[in-house]
């Protein structure tokens, strides 16, 4: 029976913390679905896996919270559940960033569709003749397992590097189309909002991030597989697992 992978985030004020997490841990629970949800006050990030009736279920009750209504998840499949049991936290932030006045919940950066991304780099300039420059916001583990050709990596150590490393950088971007990256968007949407309050123009976050374009086109300009924080490692251009934890080991 094929498992399905969800991996999906929304930045939207929750004040309810503590009874949401209780009412979402119930339904995962029901549902026998395993993985990892996180709350925060700025929104929601999660990672579930399970057949697809129950998957479906709980998405289909999630979004019958007003809040949650836009959130479209990414999906991929495997074999088995690559995860060991099902956790549901409580996080200061759904991402760490430790910038406050950044508050996605409340606007977001321009965003780039994966298939006008792919289109760009295959053209080698944007729709209106500029320079593109891909920023990888992943940390130097992930960007190790691979990344976009040419992209800037700054071998972070954790997102929390990311506005030093960003701030002592700005002139590389002046006059070019940025386009920031993640694995599933939510760093990429933050590092866009951090960027343009710094100035840079003209930056865009990939829409739904490595896997979003991964699931939306046939993976050019990729190079190497996209790290995943669960027991599957990683995942090739086509969603696959392309090196699968060893059986127990613990994810980052």
């Amino acid at each position: 029976m094929s498992i399905i992978n969800l991996s999906a985030y929304r930045f939207v004020g929750l004040d309810d913390l503590p009874a949401l997490r209780e009412r979402i841990r119930e339904r995962c629970e029901t549902l026998a679905l395993k993985g990892t949800i996180l709350l925060a006050p700025e929104g929601i990030n999660l990672f579930l896996a399970g057949p697809r009736e129950p998957v479906d279920a709980f998405m289909d009750w999630l979004r019958e919270d007003p809040r949650f209504a836009g959130l479209e998840p990414k999906v991929s499949v495997s074999d088995a559940v690559p995860f060991g049991r099902l956790r549901v936290r409580l996080k200061k932030e759904i991402i760490t960033m430790r910038m406050p006045a950044i508050r996605p919940e409340g606007a977001r950066a321009p965003s780039v569709a994966p298939r006008t991304l792919h289109r760009w780099l295959a053209q080698g300039r944007d729709d209106e003749g500029r320079e593109i420059v891909l920023l990888d916001t992943r940390n130097d583990y992930e960007t190790d397992v691979g990344r976009f050709e040419h992209a800037v990596d700054y071998r972070l150590a954790s997102f929390t590097g990311f506005p030093a490393a960003i701030a002592a950088d700005c002139a590389r971007y002046e006059g070019k189309t940025v386009v920031s990256y993640c694995t599933g968007g939510i760093r990429c949407e933050k590092a866009a909002l951090h960027m343009q309050d710094l100035g840079i123009e003209r930056v865009y976050q990939l829409e739904g991030g490595i896997l979003k374009y991964f699931e939306d086109t046939d993976g050019a300009h990729w190079r190497g597989e996209c790290f995943v924080f669960d027991q599957r490692g990683a995942l090739d251009t086509q969603l696959a697992p392309a090196a699968p934890l060893p059986s127990g080991e613990t994810v980052r």
